[in-house]
């Protein structure tokens, strides 16, 4: 359950990264984080919680 939280954690950050490295808008990319971290969070909660 730690390793995938560590995973899910890692894979958020990294796509939150990548997002910054794309040639969009300021409001695209913020867009984009907000969507990746409730993504991220609900899937935190998943392992929580199980």
């Amino acid at each position: 359950m730690l390793v995938s939280i560590l995973i899910t954690f890692l894979v958020v950050i990294l796509v939150l990264y990548l997002i910054n490295l794309l040639p969009l808008d300021s409001r695209a990319k913020q867009i984009a984080r907000v969507v990746v971290i409730i993504l991220g969070v609900i899937s935190l909660l998943r392992y929580i919680t199980v």
